[in-house]
């Protein structure tokens, strides 16, 4: 290691302890408890949750895992999603069956043997999937589901466990048009604008290898028209099956890859028939889901509210979905007139805002539409079938709050019917991706750039304001019936849709683990200090939940995210200006969301960070082009600033879920586009705009010129998870992870340094271009902790132990994490010179705190509280009160905390919940 100058363990004299022994680890069986999210479910299809493991308890080789609800045994597929580095589990996914009787516990209990040269045959069955060659069928118990391996059908049948097909053909949609029209805009042609109609085509067909109780299928492909043209927007769709279950969950992704000005999407749905052939039209029925569980409860051709009455048991079992008594028993007044009482094909359910959708039907095509009166906010469920025939519900998860979204049954008057779910309804204006300006006169100049950045806090330029490679996450579930179901039983599978059934372990026993960061503990309200900043942490949850209501920050692109900057005098967020609007994770609101839900355990929080994430990993990241695996800052539009960093897309953001979800496959994509992020920085310079004068660097593989914290920390947490979860390139990830420690500690000022050449070959860090001699740079940016770099470092020292942590990396870390705060004549007199005038102090102090637990210093942890109350941020003279704005002066009632932003939120939050955790016992009561 480069000489360095003394260190802050040396001039504290401390000694590290991380992670002692728990007493329960020396037993070879260990039970833990999971329960439901929100209680017991009414409806459970099969679910899939993840659990935790102490370092060293269960060899992967050894272990077995089984369930129960009580004394009754549980079927259970399990499988390893993390590692500790001595081979033992340090996280396992899990799934049950549907089930009828729905416990309010489940005991996991997993079973290992201390004899590690005992191999387990690890024995995979066929379970309830068949794989030929030209499909696969899978077999729940309750239904049949086939999948093609090629064409445009994905889905080619299902067929419930009494023999009904009640669904085929199941597809992709797409429409499009090739551009837009305006009637204040003469340039455009209206008559040249092309309509197309594309079909999703199959590349690829696959079946998980274990599917013992849970299979999953993942169909992948593009769009293209039936002549076979277009193969653009490329999609995964997984289907999720269960034993014992009548349900699929769905899983919808698509890339968009065009030019945003020459191509419009006008509708994306996925649709599937429903065969009627042998049902009357008396005896089909259409449910559409309204608001709160309640229902648009109709029959094709209605035989209540006539002139005539067919008679009472008749219209009863009509209106209830029953089969109806024999024609031959009705009032022959209407049995005899049957044929003049329209059918209707076609039903339509429309959410064009979050306020309010509309309903309509019509006899056929080229006759009128009826209007039927709507309401607000559609649940998002349809069903067609028959009372004897059976059918299919399909339902869009968070249907109004992702609008415009339609609901489309057709053909329901013929032999073959079809729901169609509209991800995006054709009944709106075309997808407009458009920059939202033309550049203001910036283009090809970085100093008007920076300039412009000085007003609107945007950091705009031409060529990086482009939606290309961002995607879109839509989840569904489909369900099969014999028969047509109540109405009470579609509502309750709608509230399943839109709340699916979440299974977790409670926040002790994770936090025990330590498998998951050692920076946060259960909420401490111990003293009267510590009560309140749990409060202050509750509002600020509860304020960006009001928010979000009020503000109506929903929408196809938008709904996840929130605005981060206030603009007082216009009394709304300021969604107009620059940097100020979407907050696209600025300061990591999302480790203040996911680390309050592993120690509360509250599902409001678990529900309102998965939707940030949900949103921000599809829709803020880059999945294809050579922006791959960044994300873009904070702007107007979610991708429109120039700002594209791994800043916003690093897994820290992601890793809790991943983990609890029990791999989610989707996010276990996302977190592995980061792991070739170098080669991005090859392409993309993020300091374009303000490399230091005289300096020359042009970017290289193996020195590409990135920031230690910002960057390297994004990049590390991505190695750290490919590592965890013996992934393709788990060896090349542990040893990037080893020779980037070694290399920061061989640093002269290790973090302090600020800035460093990164080897995309082997994650190398080597002295920035500003100091070639590594004579001792010094770069403290308020930014460069702020995006999850104490937490990934913390978990990387977790997951290794002390033993094994590269010389000099952990006095480097300290260092950075003592020095931040410190004064000025410290810094000086460890650096020769100062950091200058700092901010975000509030938020730093959780780096303060650290150092403090892990030098056992009670000095520095009273620092650290004098931080957090008495430097910059939310402070105690704060009143954590909102004022209601009516009248007027504003759109609609709304509550406004003027003094607050996101990035204040997200750095109290954080600083707050981990200062309890790590240096609570100082807190006194400030």
């Amino acid at each position: 290691m480069h000489p360095r100058a003394v260190s802050l363990l040396a001039i504290l004299g401390a000694s590290l302890v991380l992670g002692a022994p728990r007493s329960f680890l020396n037993t070879s069986t260990l039970d833990v408890a999971v329960r439901w999210l929100e209680g017991a479910p009414d409806y459970n299809s099969g679910t899939t949750f993840g659990l935790p493991w102490p370092r060293g308890k269960f060899n992967a080789n050894t272990t077995t895992f089984t369930g129960t609800a009580g004394s009754e045994k549980i079927q259970l597929q399990s499988w390893v999603t993390g590692y500790w580095p001595d081979g033992s589990v340090k996280w396992s996914g899990h799934a049950i069956p549907a089930s009828q009787t729905i416990a309010e516990e489940y005991t996991i209990t997993a079973s290992g043997s201390d004899n590690l040269t005992v191999l387990f045959e690890k024995r995979q069955s066929a379970g309830i999937a068949t794989d030929s060659g030209d499909g696969i069928v899978v077999d729940t118990g309750k239904i049949s589901v086939t999948f093609p391996k090629s064409g445009s059908v994905l889905v080619s049948s299902i067929q419930t466990s009494g023999g009904k097909t009640v669904g085929q053909s199941g597809r992709l949609i797409l429409r499009t048009q090739s551009d837009i029209i305006d009637y204040e805009d003469n340039s455009v042609n209206q008559t040249s604008i092309e309509h197309l109609e594309f079909q999703g085509v199959i590349n690829q067909t696959t079946i998980s290898e274990d599917s013992s109780t849970r299979a999953l299928v993942t169909v992948s492909g593009t769009h293209q028209t039936e002549a076979g043209a277009g193969a653009w927007l490329p999609f995964t769709v997984r289907f999720y099956l269960y034993a014992s279950s009548d349900a699929i969950k769905i899983v919808h992704n698509i890339v968009y890859d065009k030019n945003s000005s020459d191509t419009f999407v006008t509708g994306i749905g996925i649709k599937f028939d429903v065969p009627l052939a042998e049902e009357e039209l008396y005896n089909r029925h259409v449910r559409l889901a309204g608001v709160d569980g309640g229902f648009f409860n109709e029959a094709v051709q209605g035989i209540t509210g006539l002139r005539r009455d067919p008679g009472q048991e008749v219209s009863t079992a009509q209106v209830e979905g029953e089969e109806t008594p024999d024609i031959s028993t009705w009032a022959t007044t209407v049995s005899s007139r049957t044929q003049w009482i329209p059918a209707w094909n076609d039903f339509r359910l429309t959410q064009l805002s979050p306020d309010g959708f509309n309903l309509q039907k019509r006899t056929k095509v080229g006759q009128s539409w009826v209007k039927i009166p709507g309401g607000t906010r559609s649940d998002g469920l349809a069903y067609l079938g028959g009372a004897t025939a059976g059918g299919l519900a399909v339902g869009l998860r968070d249907f109004w709050k992702k609008y415009p979204t339609s609901l489309d049954i057709s053909n329901a008057a013929t032999d073959t019917g079809s729901i169609t779910v509209w991800l995006y309804s054709p009944s709106a204006g075309p997808l407009d991706l458009r920059p939202f300006h033309d550049g203001l006169g910036e283009s090809g100049n970085y100093t008007k750039q920076l300039d412009a950045l000085e007003i609107t806090y945007e950091d705009y330029e031409e060529g990086y304001n482009t939606p290309y490679g961002i995607s879109k996450y839509s989840e569904l579930f489909l369900y099969a019936f014999d028969t047509t179901p109540s109405s009470d039983t579609l509502a309750t599978l709608t509230a399943h849709t839109n709340q699916p059934p979440v299974l977790f372990a409670e926040p002790d026993y994770i936090h025990s683990t330590k498998a998951i960061g050692s920076y946060w503990a259960p909420p401490d309200n111990s003293t009267a200090a510590a009560a309140t900043i749990e409060s202050n942490l509750n509002f600020l949850l509860s304020y960006y939940q009001q928010q979000v209501e009020q503000r109506r920050w929903y929408g196809f692109w938008d709904f996840g995210d929130f605005m981060h900057t206030y603009d007082v005098d216009r009394h709304t967020w300021r969604y107009d200006i620059g940097g100020y609007a979407w907050d696209n994770s600025e300061l990591s609101p999302d480790l203040f969301w996911w680390n309050y839900f592993l120690r509360s355990g509250r599902a409001d929080v678990y529900r309102f960070a998965e939707a940030q994430l949900r949103h921000v990993a599809e829709t803020d990241v880059y999945h294809l082009g050579h922006m791959k695996g960044l994300g873009t800052r904070h702007g107007v539009q979610h991708w429109g600033d120039s700002a594209k960093q791994v800043r916003i897309s690093t897994p820290i953001y992601r890793k809790i879920f991943w983990h609890l979800s029990g791999g989610d496959e989707r996010v276990g994509e996302l977190v592995r586009e980061v792991l070739d992020v170098g080669e991005v920085w090859n392409v993309i310079d993020a300091r374009r705009k303000v490399h230091t004068a005289g300096v020359n660097y042009v970017p290289d593989p193996t020195a590409v010129w990135i920031s230690l914290g910002i960057d390297w920390s994004g990049i590390a947490i991505a190695w750290l998870i490919e590592w965890e979860r013996r992934g393709p390139r788990w060896e090349e990830s542990r040893e990037r992870i080893f020779e980037s420690m070694r290399t920061i500690a061989n640093l002269t000022n290790g973090f302090v340094t600020g800035e460093a050449l990164y080897n995309t070959y082997t994650g190398a860090i080597s002295p920035p271009p500003t100091d070639p001699e590594n004579l001792g740079e010094v770069t403290v940016a308020h930014l460069s902790a702020s995006f999850g770099m104490l937490e990934t470092i913390s978990q990387l020292l977790d997951h290794l132990g002390p033993d094994d942590v590269p010389t000099g990396f952990l006095e480097a870390w300290l260092d950075y994490c003592y020095y931040y705060g410190a004064s000025s004549v410290e810094q000086t007199a460890r650096y020769g010179v100062s950091f200058g005038n700092l901010n975000l102090k509030q938020g730093h102090s959780r780096l303060t705190a650290w150092a403090a637990n892990h030098l056992g210093n009670e000095t520095l942890a009273q620092r650290a509280w004098n931080e957090f109350y008495n430097t910059d941020g939310l402070s105690l003279k704060t009143v954590w009160e909102t004022e209601k704005v009516s009248g007027s002066k504003v759109l609609i009632p709304v509550d406004e905390a003027s003094w607050l932003a996101a990035n204040d939120a997200a750095l109290y939050g954080l600083a707050g919940l981990e200062n309890l955790a790590l240096v609570g016992s100082a807190l006194g009561d400030n």
